[in-house]
């Protein structure tokens, strides 16, 4: 099989709209939580999320492209110019059949959604919607925007796997290139669920913290008073290149993807296996499919949303992987500082385990200062400060409601 090697990367994210803010503010161990400005949130049980702070669409898409979409789609064409960017690469050089997009959303054009179909009730009975309504909507758009602003004519397609979702969109991309399918990608997710429906939907599930009184140490991942996620929102990209094709052209090469899968729980609508059963196997599997072992795995950037259950099934699933002795495995939990972005998740946690590899440093887990008793003491994780290590391996796990476990593995070259 050919090689996958990552050429690009850009990203969007409560933390910085671009991929150096984002890193620096992640190292710093900022927090992206505060109240929500997007709409009155007094109504809800949680009334907070982490925003993007200062984001201008307008800097990637122009009047008719910000007319016709949706944020989460407008989201994915700013992180997916700053991916392109950064590869250097021309794709008016290339055969654009040789070209695709595999992106990810969990929710689509949930905004666009919303506002129509309530312009719709209170318009009495008078449809107003917009004819833009239904490409705004579906979730398939941002892939479809991403080929057609850079003509890329291969594969594209959109991936739907709840938090799982832009793991997923990864491994399909890496799968595409290996089988010469492809030579170049552009891969990741985005997400805009700040929403009053979205918000409340996942109010009503008891899903996220209620801390309102101090949202910036709201996501405390592993924590014994952990109560659940916070939500955020954002996007990722990854320009995925066929490792001789990038090497031909001297490219910068950040880490090659070197292994992914996914398994399904089969257990629960919402809730992991409490064991971490489909989790530990995507995670072998993930590795088997790398040519890695264990010992081989220097970081871990876990799902770990801060939810009592989620949290602990993920620490077992490791538990039951890498043995007795993890010394040499460091985990840590970015959600803490990003919040959750859905399907948007996997992409920017992607991001953060390869520059882990390329910076030589892991980020931190922040707010947890009580970590749960059930976690092993001999469990390194990286808690307050980042910390200095040369990252030869780096795994990014995601899991999503329906039983979804989508891991990949990426490698220093």
């Amino acid at each position: 099989m050919k090689r996958v090697v990552v050429t690009g990367m850009g990203a969007v994210t409560p933390l910085g709209n671009d991929v150096n803010t984002f890193w620096n503010q992640l190292v710093a161990g900022a927090s992206g939580a505060a109240t929500i400005t997007r709409f009155d949130p007094s109504k809800f049980r949680t009334r907070f999320a982490c925003e993007l702070k200062n984001y201008d669409p307008t800097l990637a898409l122009d009047k008719a492209e910000l007319r016709k979409t949706d944020p989460f789609t407008q989201y994915a064409l700013s992180a997916t110019a700053e991916a392109v960017a950064d590869a250097g690469i021309d794709f008016a050089a290339m055969n654009p059949f040789d070209t695709g997009v595999i992106w990810g959303s969990g929710q689509g054009g949930m905004q666009t959604f919303e506002e129509q179909v309530t312009e719709y009730v209170n318009g009495g009975n008078i449809p107003r919607f917009s004819p833009y309504f239904v490409p705004r909507l579906i979730a398939n758009m941002a892939s479809g925007m991403i080929s057609m602003k850079y003509g890329l004519m291969g594969i594209n397609y959109t991936t739907v796997s709840a938090c799982a979702t832009s793991n997923t969109a990864i491994m399909d991309a890496l799968n595409y290139i290996r089988l010469g399918k492809a030579k170049v990608i552009i891969t990741g997710g985005s997400e805009a669920p700040i929403t009053p429906a979205s918000v409340g939907g996942f109010c009503a599930m008891k899903a996220m913290s209620t801390r309102n009184e101090d949202p910036a140490t709201a996501a405390r991942p592993f924590d014994t008073e952990r109560d659940g996620f916070v939500m955020g929102e954002g996007a990722g990209a990854l320009i995925l290149e066929e490792y001789e094709h990038a090497k031909a052209r001297g490219a910068k090469i950040y880490a090659e993807v070197a292994g992914a899968a996914m398994t399904a729980d089969a257990y629960h609508m919402t809730a992991t296996h409490p064991e971490g059963l489909g989790a530990f196997q995507a995670m072998k599997f993930a590795l088997e499919d790398a040519g890695l072992n264990t010992t081989d795995v220097d970081y871990l950037n876990a799902h770990a949303t801060s939810t009592p259950v989620g949290d602990l099934s993920e620490i077992k699933a490791i538990t039951r992987l890498f043995g007795d002795d993890p010394s040499h495995l460091y985990i840590s939990a970015t959600k803490s500082m990003t919040g959750h972005l859905l399907g948007a998740a996997g992409a920017i946690e992607a991001i953060a385990a390869i520059l882990s590899i390329d910076k030589k440093l892991i980020p931190p887990t922040i707010n947890t200062t009580n970590l749960d008793p059930e976690i092993p003491a001999n469990l390194q994780i990286v808690l307050g400060n980042a910390l200095e290590k040369d990252v030869k391996v780096a795994i990014s796990n995601t899991f999503g409601f329906g039983g979804h476990n989508g891991i990949v593995v990426f490698r220093k070259i």
